[in-house]
């Protein structure tokens, strides 16, 4: 066998362990478990952690002061600096009939705090202070709710005894961008941490989705949650594992009821999105930056170039080995599509997006070692003399 039959080999290997081995991470049927109403709805706080967010709060709060909970909840949002005038387009929001909402501001960060987190803690200690919120529910100002998240948050937590319930929202996907990138940033996603296995009790994979994690807030404390993982870039995995080291149980799917409204209209924002915590995954190792640049050629970009190399070469062989890793490949993301409504002719596109995704990887370690480290809504972190 010659070097381009061994890669075509090496990737279709590569892309029937991701198929069968990978915790059937491609498949999307992993929501909410199954739930009833709990005899006693205990009391809950939501906490929203917001930074010039008045172009989406609008749409987004809205959809939280109006939840239809049974029990006892509030809205905290936390203010935190923002200069478009977030905190009084929220006080103007706030109807007479829905959820009390309290607008608050953290003040500057103390050093040492990254992105939201600080925003966070203030929010978690007022709910503290008020003492009674058995739940804290952390979402996103993007983040719109149906009228009935917060109840069936809470139920599934109590019916299946969870300490941290947390569900990916559905991003926006609207332009011809949207449609390349997020539904692959969601596979890419569940690649890394699939559900199923994040799922298991005492499993060693541990993760959350930051725009919607309901968390009990005995756990929290226990956890040191936000204090202990003040340092996070990538603070929904973070504290995912802090609360699984802390005992709890955790829980994280695909959102039936939960969903962003950021718009990314531009490549440039989606790069942003991406690039500002890639290396930070990585944690800042050089060894693993080569490691997944290798690993996303090899299961990405090796199938079309081994379909391509064996058609122009007339080996057959090669040819197919490209070819049918590539329709694996592309099998795995059609649920992913079918999810999003997208159209399933872009499943095959799947290796131009890894391309785009690799280089964002490249980019996030080149901001790294250039001093400009991860970033926040305007605030950066990791860079010399960054706040």
């Amino acid at each position: 066998m010659g070097a381009t039959e061994w890669i075509g080999a090496g990737s279709l290997a590569a892309w029937v362990w991701l198929a069968l081995g990978q915790g059937f991470f491609w498949r999307t049927d992993v929501r909410l478990p199954a739930r009833d109403d709990p005899e006693r709805w205990p009391p809950v706080a939501v906490v929203v952690p917001a930074r010039d967010e008045a172009a989406v709060l609008p749409v987004s709060l809205p959809s939280l002061l109006a939840q239809k909970y049974p029990g006892r909840a509030e809205v905290v949002l936390v203010d935190d600096g923002s200069t478009d005038g977030t905190g009084e387009l929220a006080r103007e929001l706030a109807g007479r009939d829905g959820l009390p909402l309290t607008v608050t501001e953290p003040g500057e960060p103390e050093p040492g705090w990254t992105g939201k987190l600080w925003a966070v803690r203030h929010g978690m200690a007022l709910v503290r202070e008020r003492g009674d919120a058995e739940y804290v529910l952390l979402t996103d100002a993007d983040i719109a709710h149906a009228p009935d998240s917060l109840r069936e948050l809470v139920a599934a937590a109590r019916s299946a005894e969870l300490d941290l319930v947390s569900q990916m929202a559905r991003l926006r996907v609207v332009s011809f961008w949207e449609r390349l990138i997020v539904p692959a940033f969601v596979y890419f996603f569940a690649q890394l941490y699939p559900f199923r296995w994040v799922n298991r009790p005492g499993a060693r994979t541990a993760a959350a989705a930051g725009g919607c994690v309901l968390l009990r807030r005995a756990v929290a404390e226990r956890a040191g949650v936000p204090d202990s993982i003040r340092h996070a870039v990538i603070d929904d995995v973070t504290l995912a594992r802090a609360v699984r080291r802390a005992g709890g149980r955790i829980w994280l799917g695909l959102g039936d009821r939960v969903e962003s409204v950021r718009p990314y209209a531009g490549l440039g924002t989606l790069w942003r999105m991406v690039s500002r915590s890639a290396y930070a995954q990585l944690r800042h190792n050089p060894l693993l930056l080569a490691g997944t640049v290798a690993g996303l050629a090899l299961v990405y970009l090796a199938p079309p170039a081994a379909l391509a190399a064996g058609l122009t070469a007339g080996s057959a062989t090669t040819a197919a080995l490209g070819g049918v890793a590539w329709a694996v490949m592309a099998g795995t993301y059609l649920p992913m599509l079918r999810y999003y409504g997208q159209p399933l002719w872009l499943a095959p596109l799947l290796p131009g997006t890894a391309l785009l995704y690799l280089l964002m990887t490249v980019d996030s370690a080149v901001q790294h070692y250039r001093g400009r480290g991860a970033a926040w809504k305007g605030r950066t972190y990791g860079a010399p003399g960054a706040s």
